[in-house]
């Protein structure tokens, strides 16, 4: 058969002879007309093997594939599949022709411009009036906007959407496959958890857009930062993982962990501002710290919490203390959520005494949990955990209704007055409507809003400053003093602190301690000297020595407290202290 149109559509006309199609008294021109009109492309070949000469191609082939007919005819069409020529869909193909049946298949093909496009090929053999395949005739159907949807679809089934990064369905597919490859070679493998430090902050300060924005740079930077065979995929709102294979004589360097950190430390422009961010890193290793998927990956977050508790900005491994104390912590955890319901906190009472009187004027409530087998346990050990679940803002609210109470009941029985103060945490500074609260305890107890004191850390109202303002001003409204504890300690500016509606600034006790030291004397006397300035008193905690109260007397701090005069103590006790002499502690 020769390769001009008329005997391609002569082919047609042979084609169909046998068929039911040829039974049916339809003009042959019609037919040729239904193919050159197809919106499919359609290709006419020889039977003949091994080249299957292509004899005619419709416009749509032509419309397609960017080739015209007399480019192709003459031709095998394997030109299509370029260098491409690995497919099994081909396979398929190649056997139906050496059958000399029917079949299809998926296959990758290129136009003249080099451009892929995938196509769904039917083939089907033509037969004559003798019954032999003479052609075969081809449908090539352009399927390239359901393969890119597909892959649109799988991408998003995998990958993370704000960041682009491997999801954890992935991250799980991949740790599997490097377990199985670590397992056959007797290689190792780990797995790191990031976790941005107290990002919290950041959405606060910025909105949940601005977190975003950091999230994606953090993300492109770890994914910079690692080798190109490792896998960077986020885990949770602001916890990345990442898995990699041996990097330093069968373990993993700390050098890739601190560059890890460093990527991350790299300040961030955002709206004129420059933002650092640190992260804590947890790591978990194969075949060491456990042989599965679920077993390394809880073992890293382990090890990214203690990360954390140990001060953040630092990496650890996981060990089998490190198991261990999270087991603890876990237990502690559960017993925490039953002892607000089972009544197991009690307040202890710290004296604050004023220098010039050396009286009692104040107390500090501070909180212990009597716990049914472990007995007294210090704030030191659940504080953090309650924070951490939120547990803190119901217990916060307990410590500040129980030291009111007691506060009035000390006065209904006649006791000399003193101002209780009570600790906020961060989470109950955030409450909305906690000046609100506060009012209504008062209120309902009957306690004076002069006898109450708040006290809040210096790092905590500098978080937001013109918020921290607004919360303090409310509170102050109600009439009740507010004290900035751990002054020192933390960042603020004498301009913010002089915009700060605050009666109280707490002198740290590691400054305390430190007095006999020319550094310490110093930091004690200019904190001293700052707050008269600023016309507010001054009260020194962890006082321990007569030598450090002298040297706050001499330097007229207002109050001091500290075991030097009481430990803690419980109410009764406390009670008894302002039943001697009036509640004169120092001559």
């Amino acid at each position: 058969m020769s390769a001009s149109s008329g005997d391609a559509h002569g082919s047609v006309q042979s084609s169909q002879t046998g068929t039911e199609l040829g039974k049916l008294s339809i003009p042959m021109s019609v037919h040729r007309y239904a193919i050159e009109a197809s919106a499919n492309a359609m290709i006419i070949t020889r039977a003949e093997p091994p080249h299957f000469i292509i004899e005619y191609v419709n416009p749509a082939f032509e419309r397609i594939t960017g080739y015209r007919a007399a480019e192709v005819i003459g031709r095998s069409c394997n030109f299509l599949q370029g260098d491409d020529g690995d497919q099994a869909g081909i396979d398929e193909i190649r056997l139906a022709l050496r059958e000399q049946r029917a079949g299809n298949a998926v296959l990758r093909n290129y136009r003249k411009d080099g451009t892929l496009f995938w196509n769904h090929l039917f083939i089907a053999p033509v037969r004559g009036s003798d019954g032999a395949v003479s052609h075969f005739v081809a449908s090539q159907y352009d399927i390239s906007q359901a393969k890119q949807l597909e892959s649109e679809l799988l991408h998003l089934a995998h990958h993370d959407e704000l960041t682009g990064l491997p999801n954890r369905a992935l991250l799980r597919d991949r740790l599997l496959h490097a377990i199985a490859c670590a397992r056959r070679d007797g290689s190792r493998m780990w797995v790191a958890f990031v976790s941005l430090d107290r990002f919290k902050v950041i959405n606060d300060s910025f909105g949940h857009g601005g977190g975003d924005s950091f999230l994606k740079v953090i993300a492109e930077r770890l994914h910079a930062v690692v080798r190109g065979a490792d896998t960077v995929a986020r885990w949770r709102s602001d916890e990345f993982a990442i898995l990699m294979s041996d990097q330093h004589e069968g373990g993993l360097g700390t050098a890739a962990l601190e560059r890890i950190m460093t990527a991350v430390s790299v300040p961030i422009s955002y709206e004129g501002q420059e933002v650092v961010l640190t992260c804590s890193i947890g790591v978990s290793g194969y075949p060491d710290d456990g042989p599965g998927v679920d077993t390394l990956l809880e073992r890293a977050d382990i090890a990214a919490f203690h990360a954390k508790n140990d001060g953040r900005n630092c990496f650890r491994f996981h060990t089998a203390d490190v198991n261990q104390k999270a087991r603890a912590r876990l237990r502690i955890e559960a017993d925490l959520r039953l002892a607000l319901e089972r009544d197991e906190f009690v307040l202890h009472y710290q004296p604050q005494i004023d220098l010039g009187s050396g009286r009692i004027t104040g107390v500090e409530a501070l909180v212990r949990w009597q716990h049914p087998s472990r007995g007294l346990v210090g704030p030191v050990e659940f504080i953090g955990i309650a924070e951490e679940t939120g547990l803190i803002v119901p217990i916060g609210n307990w410590v500040l209704r129980t030291a009111c109470l007691q506060n009035r009941q000390w006065q209904q029985e006649g006791l000399p007055h003193v101002r209780v103060a009570v600790n906020l945490s961060a989470r109950q500074f955030v409450c909305a409507n906690l000046a609100e609260s506060v009012g209504a305890i008062l209120s309902e107890i009957g306690l004076a809003p002069q006898d109450l004191e708040l006290e809040l850390t210096e790092s905590l109202v500098m978080r937001d400053v013109e918020r921290g303002i607004g919360v303090l001003r409310a509170l102050k409204h109600l009439g009740v003093s507010i004290a900035v504890d751990d002054f020192g300690t933390g960042y603020s500016s004498l301009a913010y602190l002089k915009r700060l509606p605050i009666d109280v600034l707490k002198i740290d006790r590691s400054f305390v301690m430190d007095i006999g030291s020319d550094d310490g004397d110093a930091i004690a006397a200019s904190i001293i000297g700052l707050a008269h300035n600023l016309k507010l008193k001054v009260v020194a905690e962890g006082v321990e020595s007569v030598e450090q109260l002298d040297y706050l007397r001499v330097h007229r701090c207002d109050q001091v407290q500290g075991y030097y005069f009481s430990r803690p103590v419980p109410a009764p006790a406390f009670a008894e202290l302002l039943c001697v002499d009036g509640g004169h502690i120092i001559p």
